[in-house]
């Protein structure tokens, strides 16, 4: 029994050292706040916007307000379209670098990475700047004599669309990329022998076998899509309301945190519905940094 005891003593020893930090920190940085996010949607607001611990499921009443109804709706709509043309955008892309077998691979593979360096709070400014009515998008635009004035570019829902597609098109690129890039060549070959056309071997041989990589590339880019509120708030001028400039505004100018929660709570869910989805059609998690 001494000898069982020691030998149980011996292994358990590395396996803490090995897991415990990591479980100290998903405890700490993940388990933690979620509880503090889900009890603070339970809570109430005082007449002087305290938070108290009177426990109530008003905050979830309230997301059934038309007004927030329409801004989901408006959210969903925004995020489909901003994934259907990152998918357009970035599948031949993906191929192409995929496909790309010199030194020219690098530097595509690259123009993809290079976005990651610069804060995207910095970059959409740097859109905005652009679209401005003395931009330099307008200013060419004169220059040439196409336009007499400026054109108000800014403020609407197709710019703010633009800069989703902006900010997101890398997370559609790089699973389309992992799944193209697994593609088997011989398959390719032995459509073609069989006689069949490019266009065949596009939408019977390659898209199903990298379908994939479209619906990992999919929830990447239409998850975010909902919580980027800096995006509509720069781009859209509060025009094109987001999930996520709900839930910004509740914690700000709203002062009201408990709903603010609630609206976490629920994006959180729509969020692991979604990768459940994933997973039951046999997704891969790892694709997902799950």
């Amino acid at each position: 029994m001494k000898k069982t005891r020691h030998e149980l003593r011996a292994n358990t020893l590395p396996a803490l050292l090995t897991v415990g930090p990591v479980t100290l920190i998903m405890v700490l940085l993940i388990a933690i706040p979620l509880i503090y996010v889900a009890v603070m949607s339970l809570c109430s607001i005082d007449e002087f916007y305290n938070v108290t611990l009177d426990f109530t499921t008003d905050n979830y009443m309230q997301l059934f307000n038309a007004d927030y109804l329409k801004i989901y709706m408006q959210s969903l709509v925004i995020a489909t379209v901003t994934t259907i043309l990152c998918i357009l955008i970035g599948y031949p892309f993906s191929y192409v670098i995929a496909r790309t077998k010199s030194k020219k691979k690098k530097i595509l593979y690259m123009m993809v990475i290079i976005p990651f360096w610069t804060n995207s709070l910095i970059r959409i400014y740097g859109w905005r700047t652009f679209l401005g009515t003395s931009g330099w998008l307008n200013s060419l635009l004169m220059s040439l004599h196409i336009v007499d004035e400026p054109v108000e570019l800014l403020y609407k829902t197709g710019t703010t669309i633009l800069g989703m597609v902006y900010c997101l098109i890398p997370f559609m690129i790089l699973p389309l990329y992992t799944a193209i890039e697994k593609l088997d060549t011989s398959l390719l070959e032995a459509s073609s022998d069989l006689g069949a056309k490019p266009a065949e071997t596009f939408f019977e041989v390659i898209l199903p076998l990298t379908s994939s990589g479209i619906f990992s590339g999919s929830l990447m880019v239409f998850i975010p899509c909902l919580g980027y509120f800096f995006v509509s708030d720069i781009l859209g001028g509060g025009n094109t309301d987001m999930i996520g400039n709900l839930i910004e505004r509740q914690f700000q100018s709203g002062n009201n945190w408990p709903l603010g929660a609630a609206l976490s709570i629920i994006l959180i869910l729509v969020t692991l519905i979604l990768v459940k989805i994933y997973q039951k059609l046999g997704g891969d998690m790892d694709s997902l940094g799950v």
